[in-house]
């Protein structure tokens, strides 16, 4: 058989996270640490690769997660093989830590190494609407986090002195020394409600040294499609 099709072979790379093509996350497991993946995300696999429930290890995030159960859904991936993780064909971004955290929107994350740590971090003003502030999590340690947008991402630098603005729907993160604001663009009442008739809604700001991720959308994407 010839076709097209047939070129996109899977690839041969030996490093732990690799793009198989932009919306194509693959992970090579050796046996040695697992992998921590959003639950269901796994399109394919080879090799002896098990995939189970994530429980949290310390007590900090066994009580975030009660008190917001969708803070991280995961699945812990083990064994040795090649698993290879989707999720509706979003773009996807492998992002090292090396001891520099990184606060990301928690609705962002496909997977990361199993030893990097995260909390929940507070907004200025974020508890005025429901969502926004409450999703924030700053990654620390030493490791890859996998992240996913919706089109090209604009990375945008945060100089002392100089203000960076981006609409609360659609910063996928930043760097965790930022100083962040939750502000409403417009004076219109109806901007205390998600978006509501308002031309623009809530917006962050950012004021420090590092950078912002924006994405192309103002929409998160279903992180799981019902069937039937």
């Amino acid at each position: 058989m010839q076709s097209p099709l047939l070129a996109h072979t899977a690839g041969t790379g030996t490093d732990r996270f690799g793009l198989q093509n932009p919306q194509l996350l693959r992970i090579v497991l050796d046996g040695s640490s697992d992998v921590l993946a959003r639950t269901g995300a796994m399109v394919a696999h080879v090799g002896k690769v098990t995939f189970a429930p994530w429980t949290p290890g310390n007590s900090r995030q066994r009580r975030e997660r009660r008190q917001a159960p969708d803070v991280l859904d995961l699945m812990r991936c083990s064994g040795t093989g090649t698993a290879y993780l989707a999720n509706l064909a979003q773009h996807l971004h492998v992002l090292p830590l090396d001891g520099e955290p990184m606060v990301i929107t928690n609705s962002y994350v496909l997977a990361l190494d199993a030893a990097l740590q995260w909390q929940a971090v507070s907004i200025e003003n974020g508890d005025r609407i429901a969502g926004v502030g409450s999703r924030a999590l700053e990654f620390t340690g030493t490791g890859s986090l996998v992240l996913m947008t919706s089109g090209r991402p604009l990375v945008l630098p945060v100089e002392p002195g100089k203000y960076v603005y981006g609409d609360a729907d659609a910063v996928v993160g930043w760097s965790s020394g930022l100083e962040v604001q939750l502000l409403a663009q417009s004076s219109n009442t109806e901007a205390w409600r998600r978006r509501g008739t308002a031309t623009e809604g809530w917006e962050l700001s950012f004021t420090g040294q590092g950078y912002v991720i924006v994405q192309p959308s103002e929409l998160l994407p279903p992180q799981r499609v019902s069937r039937g």
